[in-house]
């Protein structure tokens, strides 16, 4: 006699991402797995004298969803300091004066979340923090990282002058006069960065569970924290063991470029030592370039000057392609899935030929080898993902004509050069595993947000506006399966989750909508009620009647 169920959800379309069944309506939850997924009827069958039937009043159930690339932890940390995400740029000082003044035992103002495209001539100065705080040192990341806003005591502190040269792999933004305005890029944030206080474990651990809990809110049951130190794995490590950790999360462990080999060692006893519960620390991230705008993103062209001219500028290459190549190959030698941040043509061109050189020297595996990002994809490299079988990890919320795309980064490529942005259409056309990711706090963590830009190329905030590239829109069924069994692949996870049929694991999220309804308004306008993990609610609208 087949056991009862524990829980099972009616009322809602049932989205699966299991090609052999798209569509249900109604699944059957039973010790934490899939019990069956079908016509009501047949799933209502399997109900006991204890079984919870969850009657939904419409909306969606699917997998839930997985992020591919999320600062999970650094979010969580952001989040209990100066945010300035969702700020408008003038209330930037206003908004650091009121944390300043919130926290005046703090010996550092520290945070982000400011936008770069609201400062098209190289950034925000240090005047307007010094305005606010000029007695404490202040540091602000912007909202893709890769830049930091400082104020004139963290310059003082750090000794940088007009006649600190840049570092390796960085650049201290200046005035027309060489003097430094306070704005870090790259690894010249290090300058300062490194002087400011680091979180203790009970700070990580807090941020973990509280970055956990923003996406659990959003029906993220998954995810790849993509830039995991080893003090951030100890917290993961100690809230998986408290058993906390109530999201699946594979930890990127950070790869040290001054640190090179010597670093192997400890990386393979991080791997053994934080693999644990719904923990495992399987992978590194690796970072070949910068970003597109600050012009360190690595380019197989020059930038041009905003004026069509070329320049001689073509980026910064954290690695240089042999080297990059070189421990690619050691690293697929030891087991890891590696991780490559890749914004330019010629950082993803590099980091392809370093994963070729893996494969030659070590022989194909089951790796689970991606690069992320994928912002400039010459065509000619499109089909390698397939054929060497690389995870292409995007974040879609990026591929639309918003103030980045329009004022740091239209101006500085060739018309041909900016029709190769972003080509989701194009990787699944080639075959390649497409994954998506949202890079949370770069934009929102949202998967609905970053499904609605997959699919319409346009701004989410201004619905009305020209679709950027529509040819490399896809289709909605395409971008949820990128954000659930596509994001479940590169996370090793496919077999267990990602989509929903019987014996899988229970992690789902139930939608307010039915994003395919043509009626049910902007397919990020919907929300998730619940979020279930092993059946499980680890977030749930109080006017459901959830256990």
């Amino acid at each position: 006699m087949t056991p009862p169920a524990d829980l099972i959800l009616v009322g809602a379309s049932v989205y699966t991402a299991d090609p052999g069944r798209r569509w249900a309506d109604a699944v059957a939850v039973r010790s934490g797995r899939i019990a069956a997924v079908g016509p009501e009827a047949d799933v209502l069958s399997l109900r006991g004298p204890a079984t919870k039937v969850l009657r939904l009043p419409g909306g969606m159930v699917l997998p839930g969803f997985q992020d591919a690339h999320v600062h999970t932890a650094a979010g969580g940390l952001e989040l209990a300091q100066c945010d300035l995400h969702g700020i408008e740029p003038e209330g930037y000082p206003a908004a650091v004066a009121r944390y300043a003044a919130g926290h005046p035992d703090a010996g550092w103002v520290l945070g982000g979340g400011w936008v770069m495209d609201a400062f098209p001539d190289g950034g925000p100065h240090r005047t307007a923090l010094d305005a606010v705080v000029g007695d404490r040192p202040v540091l602000l990341e912007s909202t893709d990282g890769h830049s930091a806003w400082a104020n004139t005591r963290a310059l003082e502190l750090a000794g940088i002058t007009r006649a600190t040269p840049d570092p390796p792999r960085g650049r201290i933004e200046r005035d027309a006069a060489g003097e430094p305005t306070g704005v870090l890029h790259e690894a010249a944030m290090g300058l300062v960065g490194e002087l400011a206080p680091e979180p203790d474990q009970a700070e990580w651990q807090a941020a973990i569970e509280r970055g956990q809990a923003h996406l659990h809110r959003l029906g993220v049951t998954a995810w790849q924290d993509a830039k995991v130190s080893p003090a951030m794995l100890a917290a993961y490590r100690a809230v998986a063991e408290r058993g906390r950790l109530t999201g699946r999360a594979v930890a990127a462990l950070r790869w040290d470029v001054e640190a090179g080999d010597t670093q192997l060692d400890q990386l393979v006893e991080l791997r053994r030592a934080g693999t644990v519960g719904r923990l495992r620390a399987s992978a590194v991230k690796l970072f070949a370039d910068g970003v597109f705008e600050n012009r360190t993103a690595a380019l197989l062209e020059p930038y041009l000057d905003g004026d069509g001219r070329p320049t001689r500028n073509l980026g910064i290459s954290m690695l240089g392609p042999e080297e990059l190549a070189r421990v690619v190959t050691t690293l697929d030698g030891l087991g890891f899935d590696v991780h490559v941040h890749a914004i330019g043509d010629r950082a993803v061109r590099d980091a392809l030929d370093a994963f070729q050189a893996a494969a030659a020297a070590n022989g194909r595996r089951d790796a689970r080898h991606q690069i992320a990002h994928l912002q400039l994809v010459h065509p000619d490299d499109r089909h390698r993902f397939r054929r060497l079988g690389v995870v292409a990890n995007a974040q879609p919320f990026w591929s639309c004509r918003d103030g980045y795309m329009r004022e740091l980064t239209l101006p500085f490529l060739s018309p041909e050069r900016a029709g190769w942005q972003y080509p989701w259409a194009s990787l699944r056309r080639a075959g390649a595993v497409l994954a998506f990711g949202s890079d949370w706090t770069v934009s929102t963590a949202n998967p609905l947000l970053e499904i609605q830009v997959a699919v319409h190329r346009v701004d989410p905030h201004d619905h009305d506006g020209e679709p950027f590239l529509p040819g490399e829109r896809v289709d909605l069924p395409a971008a949820l399966d990128a954000f659930t069994i596509g994001s479940a692949y590169a996370l090793r996870l496919e077999t267990e989750t990602g989509s929903i049929a019987p014996g899988k694991l229970a992690d789902l999220a139930v939608l307010d909508r039915d994003p395919f309804d043509p009626d049910a308004g902007p397919i990020g306008d919907a929300r998730a009620l619940a979020t279930l993990v092993e059946g499980q609610p680890v977030h749930a609208d109080p006017a459901l009647d959830l256990p």
